[in-house]
C-alpha cells in the first residue's frame, strides 16, 4: 500500500487528498477507464467520516430518539445512556481504523498511497521521498481543518477542536463552547444532553449568523431549556489554563470569566492548502488560503505546455461550501470531466459543471429542533436585488407535525422571486425536518414554478402537508 521507488509510479490521475470527496473523484475518474492513486497522509476516509459528520450525528441521534419518544404520549420515559452513546460514536467511526476505507479503495480499483504529498512540478508529486508522475491530471482534495485562532493563551490552553469533541470517551463536567456556528450549536446540544453543564460563548448577537433569523432563535431557546448558558455579543479576550489538562478560564470583555474543565473552539475552518507546492506550479491561493478554480473546478493558469489544463481542486480546500455533500458533487463533475478530457470527448456536458454551488447550498443543523435549508436566506436574496415575497407557516399547520411530537413547535419559510414565480431559498426548524429540505432542494436548483408545485400534491398525514401550507398561504 505504502509507495516506494520499486512500485508503480505513473498513473493516469493522482488525487491528493482521500476524504469522502477525494474517494468520489478518484472513483468517477477509474469508472471513466484511467488508473488512479489515491494519497492521504492521515486516516483514510478523512474528517468527515472520524471527527465530524459521521462522529457527530452518531452522537446526536440517540439525543434525538430520546427527546422524539419522550414527547409522544404512551412512549414517554425513555433515557439517554451515556456509555451506549459514546460505544454506538465508536462503532460509527471504526475505532479510527481506516482498513476498511483502504480495502474500499483497492476493490474499487483505485492505489492508495499513504504519505504526505507534494507537487514538485507539471503533473508531478511526491508522496515521502518518491516521485509519482500523472499523465492526466492532479486533484488537490485535502479539505480543512478546525481554526484554532491567535487569541492569547488560547492555543497554550490546548483546546478541544470538532477533532477531540466528537471522539472524547469522557464527558467534561463543565464545558465551555467558543462559537455560536453549527460546530458550536450541533456539539452543545450533545454535551448537554450527556451531563456536561455547558456555556456558549459568542460574539456575534445570535445563534447560527448565517441561517434565517428564526432559525437560530428557536436552537438558542431550546438549548438554554436544554441547561446550556449563552453569552451572545461576547468577545472573548484571552484563555488560561495553568495546570495542563486542568481547569480552563475564557476571559470576555467587560471582566466576565467563564470557567470549564475543557474548552471547545468552534470558530471556523482553514482550508488544508499549505505545504501542497502549489507555488511551485503558479497555483493562486486567495485572501483566506483556499484554492481558486473556475467554474469547472479547474484552477486557473495551470497548464501544460500545449495549454491543457491539468489541476484540479475540489471540497472544502476551494472554499465553495464547506460541505461534505457539495464536495462530493463537486468530485463527481470534476472526475467525470477529467475522464472526458482524457479519452478526447465533449467537455460541454451541463454535468461537468457544478452550477447548483451559485443557488445556496443544502445544508441541516442536527440539533434538538433541527434546521434544515437550502438556497438565499430572505436577507441574501435582498442583497442580489431579487424582488421577494417571504412566506411564513407555523410547522404544525402540517397534521403529520402534530403526530410526530405533542405541541410540536417549529417554523417553515419559503422566500419566492416575484417576477419569475420560483423559491429561491426556503427554511424548515422543528423536530425531524432534515428531510424535508432535499424536496426544497429540487424545487430550487429545478426552479419549479410555484403553478408547478401546486400540483405535487403531499401525502396526508405526513410532515410534507407543510407544502401544501405554505402555498395555501401564498395564495395558490
Amino acid at each position: 500500500m505504502t509507495g516506494s521507488a520499486t512500485e508503480q509510479t505513473a498513473y493516469d490521475v493522482i488525487v491528493i487528498g482521500a476524504g469522502p470527496v477525494g474517494e468520489v473523484c478518484a472513483d468517477r475518474v477509474h469508472r471513466g477507464g484511467l488508473s488512479v492513486a489515491l494519497v492521504e497522509r492521515r486516516l483514510f476516509g478523512g474528517e468527515c467520516s472520524y471527527y465530524a459528520c459521521s462522529p457527530s450525528k452518531a452522537l446526536l441521534r440517540p439525543i434525538h430518539a430520546t427527546h422524539a419518544s419522550n414527547r409522544v404520549e404512551g412512549s414517554e420515559g425513555a433515557r439517554i445512556e451515556v456509555s451506549g452513546v459514546l460505544h454506538r460514536r465508536d462503532i460509527w467511526i471504526n475505532n479510527l481504523d481506516d482498513s476498511g476505507q483502504i480495502g474500499w479503495a483497492e476493490h474499487a480499483g483505485l492505489v492508495p498511497l499513504r504519505g504526505e504529498a507534494r507537487i514538485t512540478g507539471e503533473r508531478t508529486v511526491e508522496v515521502d521521498g518518491t516521485t509519482y508522475r500523472a499523465a492526466h491530471a492532479v486533484v488537490v482534495a485535502t479539505g480543512s481543518s478546525p481554526a484554532v485562532p491567535n487569541l492569547p493563551g488560547l492555543r497554550d490552553a490546548a483546546p478541544w477542536t470538532n477533532i477531540e469533541a466528537t471522539t472524547s470517551h469522557t464527558v467534561p463536567e463543565r464545558l465551555v463552547v467558543l462559537g455560536g456556528g453549527v460546530v458550536a450549536c450541533e456539539l452543545a446540544t450533545v454535551y448537554a444532553a450527556l451531563g456536561s453543564q455547558v456555556t456558549i460563548v459568542e460574539m456575534a448577537p445570535r445563534l447560527l449568523g448565517r441561517t434565517e433569523d428564526f432559525a437560530g432563535e428557536a436552537v438558542r431557546k431550546a438549548l438554554e431549556e436544554a441547561g446550556v448558558t449563552i453569552l451572545l455579543d461576547a468577545k472573548a479576550e484571552r484563555v488560561e489554563r495553568p495546570t495542563p489538562g486542568g481547569p480552563v478560564t475564557l476571559h470576555v470583555a467587560g471582566g466576565r470569566a467563564v470557567e470549564g474543565d475543557e474548552l471547545l473552539c468552534a470558530v471556523g475552518r482553514t482550508p488544508n492548502s499549505r505545504d501542497l507546492g502549489l507555488d511551485a506550479v503558479g497555483a493562486a491561493l486567495n485572501d483566506q488560503g483556499y484554492l481558486s478554480v473556475d467554474e469547472r473546478m479547474t484552477v486557473p493558469g495551470v497548464r501544460t505546455p500545449d495549454g491543457a489544463p491539468w489541476l484540479y481542486g475540489v471540497g472544502d480546500v476551494v472554499g465553495i461550501a464547506l460541505l461534505t455533500h457539495m464536495g462530493k458533487y463537486q468530485a463527481r463533475a470534476c472526475g467525470d470531466l477529467i475522464a472526458a478530457r482524457a479519452a478526447g470527448r465533449d467537455e460541454d456536458d451541463p454535468a461537468f459543471v457544478p452550477y447548483a454551488t451559485r443557488l445556496g447550498s443544502p445544508q441541516v443543523v442536527f440539533t434538538d429542533p433541527e434546521v434544515s435549508a437550502v438556497g438565499l436566506t430572505a436577507s441574501e436574496a435582498q442583497e442580489r436585488g431579487i424582488r421577494t415575497r417571504v412566506v411564513d407557516v407555523p410547522m404544525d399547520a402540517a397534521a403529520g407535525a402534530g403526530l410526530q411530537a405533542e405541541g410540536y413547535q417549529g417554523q417553515a419559510r419559503i422566500v419566492v422571486d416575484e417576477d419569475r414565480g420560483v423559491i429561491v431559498g426556503c427554511t424548515f426548524v422543528g423536530q425531524d425536518v432534515a428531510e424535508l429540505v432535499h424536496a426544497a432542494t429540487i424545487a430550487v436548483v429545478g426552479e419549479v414554478p410555484l403553478t408547478r408545485l401546486w400540483h405535487a400534491v403531499p401525502s396526508f398525514p405526513t410532515m410534507s402537508e407543510i407544502w401544501l401550507r405554505l402555498l395555501e398561504e401564498y395564495g395558490l
